[in-house]
C-alpha cells in the first residue's frame, strides 16, 4: 500500500528532561581524563581540552585510527549533518521547548574583536565514534591551509565527550578571528544551550527544524537537505509530474526522503508516494507489481547504493533519483545494475582530476564518507579564510563539495549532478 509522505514532528518530553538536566552536568563538570587517539597526520594537536571519560565495551576501546568504516555508520551519518556524540548522559533528541531561545538570551552579544588571525579547528578527535570521520575533516582543512600557506594560522583543539563547551572556552581566550566546530549535531546543541561566549564560529552541522542560532554562529553543514531541493527541482525540469520514494530504514534516508517530499511539494507537486524498502525477493517483486500498476514518472531511491542497485532492475523504464551522501559507491558489478540513475554528488568525487582540485590529496583506500569530509574540510578552511575583524557580508565559492554562497548566517552548499553508464558515474548534461 501505498502511504504519502509525511514529515515526523511527535517531540518526547521525558527525552526533553533528559537533554536539559545532560547539560546541567555538562556545565558543571570539573576536569577529567580523556581518551588519546592516534596522532595527527598532517598537523600537531596544539591541545586537547579536558571532558568526561569515555565509556570503554567489554575487551577494551579499539584504537580510534582503525575503527571501522561502514556506510551506515558514524561516517555517513556525520558527512550528511545527521551524527549525534555519544556524550554521557545525553539523548538525542530534541533540544527542550523554549531552552534554546533562553540560551540565546545570553549568548546574542557580537563577538568582539579578533586579537590575532589565527583559525581554531575544534574536533571530536578524542570520541572514539567519530575519531576517523573528525580527523577526514582535519586533514582537508590542514591541506587547504597548506595550498594557501596559511598552515601557521590553523590551531587544532581536540575534544572528547563533554570537551565541546572547554575547546570553544579556550578558543575565545586565544582571540582566534573564527572557530570552525562543532563537528556533530549534539555538540552544537550543547554549545547552543550553554549561554557560553563564543567567537565568529563556523559550524559544520546543523539544528533541526531551523531551531535559532545565537548571532556568533555561522553553518556549513554537509547535509542531505540541500541535495533533496536540486533533485525534486532535477525531477521536475525533467518533466516528472508523479514520483513515489522507496526509502530504506536508516535515519538518514528518512530524513532525506522526508527533505524530497518536502521540496516536491513546495515546488507544486502532489504528495509523492512512500514505498518501504525490503530486501527480500518477494517484496521486491510486490514493489515492482505496486509500480506497474501505478506508474510514476520518477522514483527516488532513499537508500544504500548497494540496496538501490537490488532495486534499479524492479523499476523497469521509470527514472530513478539518489543522493551520493546517503550511499557508499557499490562494486563494479552491482554499479551496473545503477546504470540510469542521476545522482547529486560533490565536485570532487565526480570529477576527481579536474584542475580545481588539484590541491586535494586525500589518501587512496577512504570510503567516500570520508572523502566527502576531507573535502568538507578543504571548503571549511577557505570559508574561514573570510571571516577577517567580522564575517563576509557577502561569500561565493565552488569548491570541492559544490557550489557555495553566503544566505544570511548560513553557507549554502549546492552539489552536481552525475549518472550511472557502465557503472561508472559521470556528469550529467544540463536539463533541456
Amino acid at each position: 500500500m501505498r502511504i504519502p509522505k509525511q514529515e515526523p514532528h511527535a517531540l518526547r518530553c521525558a527525552a526533553q528532561r533528559i537533554f536539559r538536566a545532560s547539560v546541567i552536568v555538562l556545565l558543571t563538570a570539573g576536569a577529567l581524563s580523556c581518551a588519546n587517539v592516534g596522532p595527527a597526520t598532517r598537523a600537531p594537536i596544539v591541545e586537547r581540552t579536558p571532558g568526561a571519560p569515555l565509556a570503554r565495551p567489554a575487551g577494551g576501546t579499539p584504537d580510534a585510527e582503525q575503527a571501522p568504516i561502514t556506510a551506515s555508520g558514524g561516517q555517513a551519518e556525520v558527512a550528511a549533518g545527521m551524527a549525534q556524540p555519544p556524550a554521557a548522559g545525553m539523548q538525542g533528541g530534541e533540544a527542550p521547548a523554549g531552552g534554546q531561545e533562553g540560551a540565546i538570551a545570553g549568548s546574542d552579544a557580537v563577538p568582539p574583536p579578533a586579537t590575532s588571525d589565527k583559525i581554531a579547528l575544534i574536533l571530536p578527535l578524542d570520541v572514539p565514534e567519530f575519531a576517523r570521520a573528525a580527523a577526514a575533516v582535519r586533514d582537508g582543512f590542514v591541506d587547504a591551509a597548506s595550498a594557501a600557506n596559511a598552515k601557521d594560522r590553523v590551531v587544532i583543539i581536540a575534544h572528547g565527550v563533554d570537551g565541546v563547551i572547554p575547546s570553544f572556552e579556550s578558543a575565545r581566550q586565544r582571540g582566534v578571528s573564527v572557530a570552525v566546530g562543532p563537528l556533530v549535531r549534539d555538540d552544537l546543541k550543547t554549545l547552543v544551550l550553554s549561554g557560553a561566549r563564543l567567537p565568529w564560529t563556523l559550524a559544520l552541522n546543523q539544528l533541526e527544524g531551523g531551531s535559532p542560532l545565537p548571532p556568533a554562529i555561522y553553518t556549513f553543514p554537509l547535509s542531505v537537505d540541500s541535495d533533496a531541493w536540486m533533485l525534486a527541482k532535477r525531477a521536475q525540469q525533467d518533466g516528472a509530474r508523479s514520483i513515489d520514494i522507496v526509502e530504506g530504514d536508516s535515519p538518514l534516508m528518512k530524513r532525506l526522503a522526508t527533505a524530497f517530499a518536502r521540496a516536491w511539494v513546495a515546488n507544486g507537486g502532489t504528495a509523492p508516494a512512500a514505498l518501504a524498502f525490503d530486501a527480500t525477493p518477494d517484496a521486491l517483486t510486490g514493489l515492482h507489481s505496486s509500480l506497474d500498476k501505478e506508474v510514476p514518472d520518477a522514483v527516488l531511491l532513499a537508500m544504500s547504493g548497494e540496496h538501490a542497485a537490488l532495486v534499479k532492475p524492479y523499476l523497469g523504464e521509470v527514472t530513478a533519483y539518489a543522493s551520493g551522501l546517503v550511499f557508499e559507491r557499490p562494486s563494479l558489478a552491482s554499479a551496473r545494475d545503477l546504470d540510469g540513475v542521476r545522482v547529486v554528488e560533490i565536485p570532487w568525487l565526480l570529477t576527481p582530476d579536474a584542475p580545481a582540485f588539484a590541491a586535494l590529496k586525500a589518501p587512496e583506500g577512504d570510503s567516500d564518507s570520508l572523502l566527502r569530509l576531507y573535502a568538507l574540510g578543504f571548503d571549511a578552511f577557505r570559508i574561514a579564510s573570510a571571516f577577517h575583524a567580522e564575517p563576509p557580508a557577502q561569500f561565493e565559492l565552488d569548491g570541492a563539495t559544490g557550489h557555495i554562497a553566503l544566505d544570511g548566517h548560513r553557507f549554502v552548499r549546492e552539489g552536481v549532478l552525475g549518472v550511472y553508464r557502465d557503472g561508472q558515474l559521470v556528469p550529467l548534461e544540463p536539463a533541456p
